[in-house]
């Protein structure tokens, strides 16, 4: 068995080849739809104070982030199980683990240029500071990685693609919808506040 890293980065170059006819309009989807989100909602919030259209921003790109390492995992790993691809991956001497981080790791670097065309865009439509702290560089991939395994489990179980998709939406929703991700904190009653507490969202916004 090849040492564990050396695994890691041969997936993750098997798993770039799935997406090189499809790369650009990945990577061009993955910027149109937070940023529509961030013009429709700083619209209305055009009057709120900067942490409020603060708090859209980050919460668009954590969503963004997010929505990636559970849907896309979900529906790759669906689509892998449909087409026998993981039945040869189990023949091989390789960790699970590296097989569910190296798809995420393909993911992420899809998802670079729309996070750094977010940020860029959405502080200047916002009209807010623009700041970025070295943390990003840890955040950004826990982000990624704090649902990938539930995508993959929803993948490997789901019985069809339609229902792989849907599955992964609705927790997506239940996840990140209810808590300080997009909305203030002080905005949101004490009971979601709790509740928000079981969301990596929360934590990554």
């Amino acid at each position: 068995m090849q040492p564990y890293m050396i695994q890691l980065f041969d997936l993750f170059l098997i798993q770039l080849t799935h997406w090189r006819r499809s790369w650009l309009s990945a990577i061009l989807f993955g910027a149109v739809s937070p940023l529509l989100l961030v013009f429709l909602l700083g619209t209305f919030a055009a009057e709120a104070d900067v942490v409020a259209r603060s708090y859209i921003l980050s919460g668009n790109i954590v969503m963004s982030l997010s929505l990636d390492g559970l849907t896309k995992t979900a529906s790759h790993f669906a689509y892998m199980r449909a087409n026998g691809t993981l039945n040869f991956y189990a023949t091989l001497p390789i960790h699970r683990s590296a097989l569910i981080i190296s798809t995420v790791m393909a993911f992420l670097l899809m998802s670079i240029p729309s996070v750094i065309l977010t940020i860029l865009a959405g502080t200047f439509i916002l009209q807010i500071p623009f700041s970025i702290s070295p943390m990003i560089v840890l955040v950004i991939p826990i982000a990624v990685l704090s649902l990938a395994g539930l995508g993959a489990v929803v993948g490997l179980y789901g019985k069809t693609p339609d229902q792989v998709m849907s599955i992964s939406t609705f927790l997506t929703l239940i996840l990140f919808g209810f808590g300080p991700v997009m909305i203030p904190a002080e905005s949101l009653s004490p009971i979601i506040n709790t509740l928000s507490l079981l969301s990596p969202g929360t934590y990554a916004a």
